[in-house]
């Protein structure tokens, strides 16, 4: 089951959106050549994608002039931009992939999985940071648990500290907050 897309966009409207913000991010300016180049496409394709996001409202653009995201472009743009960097984190930190098949890999699952899914693997990433056998058990209403909680000191202090912090939804967030920008697709 595919998420719910901002305004119907597809995979390609979101990577154009994710690189714009990206590029505003690294340069202060994104303009139609740097969106091709950093894509891989010709002008021509950015030009068409670029007028079907200012048609939905997400763009400020008119040709020969920087392209800027309008606040709902951003807001956009930031999901996907977080969808990304949460997926690729887990991928390299958890799982230990190099990082370049793990920036491929998450331009691939961040349209594909739903926000309960990425903030599952958000919960998952940051209890095993802190439990000391590095296994869990999901306990639907609470969380990742360490399945030896209530046998080894060293896994109950690890899940007492997972709930100080207010339990895996607190490690979700925290693991899910914005960063700058990604290598992008």
């Amino acid at each position: 089951m595919t998420p719910k897309r901002s305004r119907g966009l597809g995979e390609s409207l979101e990577d154009y959106i994710e690189i714009i913000l990206a590029l505003e991010h690294d340069a202060g300016t994104a303009r139609a050549r740097d969106i091709a180049a950093r894509f891989g496409v010709s002008k021509p394709s950015v030009t068409g994608a670029l007028r079907v996001l200012k048609a939905k409202g997400l763009v400020q653009y008119e040709p020969y002039a920087p392209v800027t995201l309008t606040p709902a472009g951003r807001r956009v743009a930031g999901e996907v931009t977080r969808r990304h960097r949460v997926l690729k984190d887990f991928l390299t930190e958890v799982l230990a992939l190099p990082e370049p098949e793990a920036n491929a890999a998450a331009c691939r699952m961040e349209h594909i999985l739903a926000p309960a899914v990425i903030d599952r693997f958000c919960a998952f990433a940051g209890f095993i940071h802190g439990c000391p056998r590095r296994v869990a058990e999901w306990v639907d209403g609470i969380g990742f648990e360490c399945p030896d909680r209530n046998r080894d000191p060293e896994c109950a202090r690890a899940g007492a500290r997972a709930q100080g912090s207010g339990s895996a939804r607190a490690s979700a967030r925290r693991w899910a907050r914005p960063r700058s920008s990604h290598a992008g697709p």
